[in-house]
């Protein structure tokens, strides 16, 4: 999988959650904390973060409740 089909599936994820509301770029990019212009390289392959592709990966060696248990704890620590 490419950087940009998991920042696509997030995004349609994110939008399906939101009764499949459009969430503009812009709008992500400013939940998100970070320029439009960043997000939009991510969301079409021109640029690719390399810790987004490691924490998949380390998501990938959990199983599903430790994946819910790891990502519940990471939003209380952002929120």
């Amino acid at each position: 999988m490419q950087i940009d089909d998991l920042f696509n599936i997030l995004h349609n994820a994110i939008e399906s959650r939101h009764n499949g509301k459009k969430i503009s770029l812009k709008d992500m990019a400013q939940s998100l904390g970070i320029a439009m212009r960043t997000y939009q390289d991510w969301k079409l392959g021109r640029a690719k973060p390399q810790a987004a592709s490691v924490v998949m990966k380390m998501l990938g060696e959990l199983e599903d409740d430790e994946i819910i248990r790891v990502v519940r704890k990471i939003n209380k620590l952002n929120g």
